[in-house]
């Protein structure tokens, strides 16, 4: 077992996990845990299934005609591909920040306040404080609480990917899955997401896919290697990067393939 986890609480299981699209089998008999207050990374080459991986765990793959999910992943031991869960309060407890930033066209404030309004809170004063404590987690209100009412999309792309993770927090989610969030973002907007997801780290459990390898080692607990549908390795971040247990691992993280 890996010391970083003896203490802590399963957040999600993975259990023989197997996606496909079509007949194309993208996922392989995949087994992981995620731990409570994490950072965990999903590193490998493009088209290694870590995205397809990520997407299942708030069931984002349902969207995609002809894919299949077998096994099972429990969200504190319930089995959220069970036909009686609710899939919207999964997406709530369960947050997603895609590659691209993604706003809706409407004002800011409306964008933090949307997932709130589609949740059944409508008094005012409420959303004001959901809206003001949401991007202040996110760390963006000083810069946008003179232009609340502004549309988001005249954000700057770094402003942009802020204020989804922000809207992502609105509905308190336990679990904030990240599909390569800096992958669009210059070096500065980057280091501030980076920041960001080590603050929120505290109270949320977030998986991240990111191309990024130094991101990986500067900012996560733990690392899983993904190649062509396998999990080949997951440990703690520093044992992967330092002395990992395959050659394939090492191969990739020192640039040999990928």
């Amino acid at each position: 077992m890996n010391t970083l986890n003896e203490s802590k609480n399963k957040k999600m299981t993975i259990d023989n996990l197997d996606l496909y699209y079509g007949d194309f089998h993208a996922v392989h008999d995949l087994s992981l845990d995620v731990y409570e207050g994490e950072i965990l990374a999903f590193i490998g080459p493009s088209g290694c299934g870590k995205s397809s991986t990520l997407k299942c765990l708030n069931r984002m793959n349902d969207l995609v005609i002809g894919s299949r999910v077998e096994g099972k992943i429990c969200l504190e031991g319930e089995d959220i591909y069970d036909p009686k869960y609710n899939v919207n309060s999964l997406r709530k407890r369960v947050g997603m920040v895609f590659q691209q930033p993604n706003p809706f066209p409407m004002s800011i404030f409306d964008n933090i306040a949307y997932g709130p309004r589609t949740h059944g809170i409508k008094n005012k004063q409420e959303l004001q404080e959901i809206v003001e404590t949401s991007l202040k987690k996110a760390a963006i209100w000083d810069e946008v609480k003179d232009i609340l009412f502004r549309n988001a999309q005249s954000l700057s792309g770094g402003q942009q990917q802020r204020l989804c993770i922000a809207r992502a927090l609105a509905v308190e989610p336990e679990v904030i899955l990240m599909d390569e969030p800096t992958s669009a973002l210059d070096p500065i907007s980057t280091g501030k997401i980076e920041e960001l997801a080590l603050e929120l780290k505290q109270k949320y459990t977030i998986v991240i896919v990111t191309h990024n390898i130094a991101q990986a080692s500067r900012i996560t607990d733990r690392t899983a290697f993904f190649l062509v549908g396998d999990l080949i390795e997951v440990g703690d971040t520093t044992q992967i990067f330092e002395n990992p247990r395959d050659k394939r691992t090492e191969d990739y993280i020192t640039g040999r393939f990928g």
